[in-house]
């Protein structure tokens, strides 16, 4: 059965300084680079079935690219990559690079809280995670899960907005459940799956 693995990028300087970044090209930051050396190990020590990967997707972001070439050469793997802004994370609008508990001291909490969690509230001239998904999941059933239903091993290395778009779609979830979803950085989530997409196995690498 083919192998899906989602990683949601390192820690990058802004998450560190607790800015909204969205399409802001940052740089990870010395844990970050370590956060995605750890998925490489992860991802080497897991049993794949004796299965190896065939093609890598990431975003046109620096952060996801960059945590992909270190987990990639940490865990021995080479493959062909393929690059495109429909894994961008969520465009935060009026909000980038603003710190997050300034915004929320001027806009209140509970108006930032629905900006930042909300399935279809956007932040002023951004994204919600809606218009996120509505960009991400057309590539990724088109692009990842061509590869999929041809029963190659795919490795996606992206954000966590259009990572949380593709979990919603394979784990079912609804548009009340997506908001209290998680992704942590660095931390490879390993689906195996039929080549028609259902998933029949789910393990996160910690």
């Amino acid at each position: 059965m083919p192998i899906l693995a989602l990683v949601r990028h390192g820690q990058s300087l802004w998450n560190l300084e607790n800015r909204f970044t969205g399409w802001v090209d940052v740089p990870l930051t010395p844990a970050g680079e370590e956060e995605a050396r750890q998925a490489g190990h992860r991802l080497a020590a897991h049993d794949l079935g004796g299965a190896s990967f065939h093609v890598a997707y990431t975003s046109a972001l620096v952060r996801a690219q960059e945590t992909l070439r270190l987990l990639a050469e940490t865990a021995g793997i080479e493959v062909p990559v393929i690059r495109d802004q429909a894994l961008n994370e969520r465009h935060y609008g009026d909000l980038q690079g603003l710190d997050k508990k300034d915004t929320a001291e001027r806009y209140g909490d509970d108006q930032v809280h629905i900006w930042r969690r909300s399935f279809a509230t956007p932040p002023p001239n951004g994204e919600s995670l809606k218009d996120t998904a509505a960009r991400t999941l057309p590539f990724f059933d088109r692009a990842v899960m061509g590869d999929i239903r041809q029963g190659k091993n795919v490795l996606v290395v992206a954000h966590g907005n259009s990572n949380r778009a593709i979990v919603m779609r394979l784990d079912e979830l609804s548009e009340d459940e997506v908001p209290g979803l998680e992704l942590a950085t660095g931390v490879p989530l390993v689906y195996e799956l039929d080549e028609d997409g259902t998933v029949r196995d789910k393990q996160t690498l910690t």
